[in-house]
């Protein structure tokens, strides 16, 4: 996020949200994640991983 310039820090963390939909499977790494963009990352066969 921080590299494709769509975050401006990482100073606080990164929290990511489960508004909209996934049309690809990802391997997302973040400090928070909510419970809502745990799920929808897990139903497409993706990764989380709490940093």
């Amino acid at each position: 996020l921080l590299n494709a310039g769509l975050i401006n820090s990482t100073k606080d963390g990164v929290k990511i949200l489960g508004d909209g939909e996934l049309e690809k499977k990802l391997t997302v790494r973040a400090h928070k994640i909510s419970r809502q963009a745990e799920e929808k990352i897990t139903a497409r066969g993706g990764r989380v991983e709490v940093i």
